[in-house]
């Protein structure tokens, strides 16, 4: 079954370039121009993810994801006409799962959404292979994307829970943020070091909101290691 992307930019020329690609690789697309608009058919129809536009007038993308993060963990692209560290952090911390600088390849964005997509709905292993992973207090259950902190349910995004499985299978293993990276995105998608970071601070606060203040302890000059969990 195809996928179902929601496309929201107000500039018309961008909708069609971004969803003819993404038909052309077996999706199905919808575009809307404002904000407003993307709100009211996420509540319609969930999508699989939302392409967002940051720079959007009058309800802009960011905004769009603080609302939407209230009652849904849709996987969400941002897109910029900007490329400020601001921007790209304020996305991320909002709950983004990616975020794309105007002007860009459509093939890179392709790209981008599929890495989101299966990390967002991961393909059940065989059971012989449904490892578990533990560590302290905190789990995950990769099989069905479950997270958990002393029995409390963590809502993680797809990047999110890619990078806390990559510390729970080596959990006393330093990281850098190449190791991080790879964990989390595929080996021809680059990713600054500051996007990195800005997924740790989120699984972090994530955690510290269920209790865990020592999720993932920073090596200063070399990387991060995942801490007690207790």
């Amino acid at each position: 079954m195809p996928h179902h992307i929601l496309v929201a930019d107000d500039d018309p020329h961008i909708r069609e370039v971004i969803c003819f690609a993404l038909e052309k690789a077996g999706m199905k697309t919808l575009g809307v121009a404002d904000g407003a608009a993307a709100l009211q058919e996420i509540g319609r129809r969930a999508p699989d993810l939302v392409v967002l536009d940051i720079g959007m007038p009058e309800m802009d993308g960011l905004e769009v994801c603080r609302r939407l993060r209230h009652t849904s963990d849709v996987p969400v692209l941002f897109l910029s006409a900007r490329d400020e560290e601001i921007d790209r952090i304020l996305g991320l911390e909002m709950g983004g799962d990616d975020y794309v600088t105007k002007p860009f390849s459509p093939r890179e964005l392709v790209a981008r959404v599929n890495v989101i997509l299966r990390r967002a709905r991961p393909v059940p292993p065989e059971p012989a292979d449904d490892r578990q992973f533990a560590h302290g207090k905190l789990a995950l259950a990769p099989a069905s994307h479950a997270a958990s902190f002393d029995g409390k349910p963590l809502a993680l995004t797809g990047i999110e829970f890619s990078i806390l499985k990559g510390f729970l299978a080596r959990p006393t293993h330093v990281l850098d943020r190449d190791a991080v990276m790879a964990n989390a995105y595929a080996a021809n998608i680059h990713v600054a070091g500051r996007t990195v970071d800005s997924h740790i601070r989120n699984i972090r606060a994530k955690l510290a909101a269920a209790g865990c203040l020592d999720a993932i302890e920073t090596v200063h000059g070399v990387g991060f290691r995942l801490g007690r969990c207790g």
